[in-house]
């Protein structure tokens, strides 16, 4: 008996999805809540979970194809129905590693049949005919002499290299000891060369990409320059993850400390993406962030009006608080909670920024609901939080950490992205001093914070004139022209701007 797994209800408005991956072949064992398949829909990327136990009879919707929700997607049974027809259908995917496993195993029942035999008789030969000086020529031939014999004969030829080392006196044993194990791997390279056996390069293979590697892990990992073919994902089926990489930089130091030191006396070499001179097609997100963009600059009419924001009285608030803050909230104390509140704060007295056109019709929401604009591997996402101006400091700080990690490990929900009013963007996490962002629809506005920075300014001390270094931010409001002037977001702007360089967060902190 089989059952089919149906595609789920993904959210409210959520109606079709594509499949992007498969987790599963056929003739795969899937336990209860296991991911099945990944889908992409409009709001958020996922993974399909098993509803039963089985084994994977057929898969009824192929990779890249778009379907409707409730639509069958996959057959599960009991595996009575696949024992035959699984091997014909995944001949290609599980036939292999069948071929690999026997293959592996014959060579490793070889080598365990090479190693005990020769003992006693090698070293007396070796003793009587393999003099010193002759010890690095019969490596290489030794090597390429097992790979085609497959007669019980071929173990006593490949056998002399590895026993050389222990049989010449003291003297002369380091400096044979050193080919020895050089030439240990090579007899397991010469077969795979031959094309006897496939498991040789499956290691390999799977320990540089074991699982999908998106083109963003790549990048980091060449950033930190770690060898992906070293790192074990703890993705679902193997996928190496962002993190995976972070925890394999954070452990080269400690082997290659010596390296660092000497980098920086070298020329600069620029970085050279994975991506240059490759194609790759667009996710089905990519598509609808990209459709929408396109849809709100032709829609809308749009412009960006900036201030520059005085944040000192802030910056000295949060190094007085941040360590009481994390130990009593858990959560770090960035520079993004201080945005939020105020930038929520002042929609509540300016709520022609936190509306939306319906017809020719003006809607003032009853609350503000603020979009936070989260970077992900996949794309960009805005996941929402609701009733933002009755937000403290310290819920802020947990709210944003908690969607943006959920959001980067696709665990977020379709809901968790819709309903928002207004939208912020830290777009100075990345350096940049401002951006003009594009509104999301059907919201009015978005605005964008840009790294905080240190620089002197004229300030007055005592009635005086004087020079002093301060900390700045520039805060970037795009808007939508048609309901919302120009005198309206300078209103707004200023109304977060003088809420910051007052810098009066004592009461907000939430503890």
């Amino acid at each position: 008996m089989s059952e089919s797994v149906n595609l789920p209800a993904l959210g409210e408005s959520v109606t079709e999805g594509t499949v992007t991956r498969w987790l599963k072949n056929v003739g795969d064992r899937v336990e209860v809540d296991e991911p099945l398949l990944e889908v992409s829909t409009d709001k958020v990327d996922t993974e399909i979970p098993s509803p039963v136990a089985g084994v994977v009879e057929e898969i009824l919707v192929q990779e890249d194809e778009t379907v409707e929700v409730g639509t069958a997607l996959v057959k599960i049974g009991d595996g009575s129905g696949s024992s035959d027809g699984g091997s014909d259908e995944g001949g290609a995917d599980q036939g292999a590693p069948e071929q690999d496993a026997s293959a592996q195993g014959s060579d490793e029942a070889q080598a365990d049949a090479t190693e005990p035999e020769p003992a006693p008789s090698t070293e007396q030969q070796e003793e009587q005919k393999a003099p010193e000086p002759q010890k690095a020529e019969p490596a290489p031939g030794g090597q390429t002499q097992p790979a085609a014999p497959q007669a019980p004969s071929a173990p006593p030829a490949a056998a002399p290299v590895p026993q050389a080392a222990p049989v010449p006196p003291p003297a002369a044993a380091p400096p044979a000891a050193v080919p020895a194990p050089a030439a240990a791997p090579a007899p397991a390279a010469a077969p795979a060369a031959s094309g006897q056996s496939a498991s040789v390069p499956n290691p390999t293979q799977d320990g540089s990409a074991s699982g999908y590697v998106t083109p963003l892990v790549r990048k980091l990992a060449n950033e930190q320059g770690v060898d992906l073919s070293t790192v074990t994902g703890s993705g679902v089926g193997g996928r190496i993850r962002k993190e995976d990489v972070l925890a394999a930089a954070a452990a080269k130091p400690a082997a290659g400390g010596g390296q660092a030191a000497a980098a920086p006396s070298g020329p600069f070499v620029a970085e050279v993406s994975p991506l240059r001179g490759t194609r790759e097609k667009m996710t089905r997100l990519r598509k609808v962030v990209a459709e929408r963009a396109v849809q709100s600059m032709t829609s809308t009419a749009q412009l960006t009006s900036v201030v520059e924001v005085d944040v000192t009285k802030v910056a000295q608030f949060r190094d007085a608080h941040k360590a009481e803050f994390l130990e009593k909230t858990g959560s770090k104390l960035s520079f993004m909670p201080f945005f939020a509140l105020a930038a929520s704060e002042a929609l509540k007295a300016h709520p022609k920024i936190n509306s939306t056109v319906d017809g020719d019709e003006i809607v003032y929401p009853e609350t503000e609901n603020v979009s936070i604009a989260v970077d992900t591997e996949r794309g960009l996402l805005t996941p929402v939080i609701k009733d933002a101006a009755s937000l403290n400091l310290a819920q802020f700080s947990q709210s944003i950490a908690d969607l943006a990690e959920r959001t980067r490990n696709n665990q977020l929900k379709p809901d968790e992205l819709a309903g928002g009013t207004f939208t912020l963007t830290n777009t100075g996490s990345r350096g940049a001093l401002f951006d003009t962002p594009v509104v999301f629809l059907p919201q009015s506005a978005i605005l964008g914070t840009g790294i905080v920075t240190k620089r002197p300014a004229v300030v007055k001390v005592d009635g005086q004139e004087a020079i002093a270094i301060r900390s700045f931010v520039y805060l970037a409001l795009s808007y939508d022209h048609r309901i919302i002037d120009g005198a309206d977001a300078s209103r707004y702007l200023v109304a977060v701007k003088n809420r910051l360089e007052e810098g009066n967060f004592a009461p907000n902190l939430g503890y």
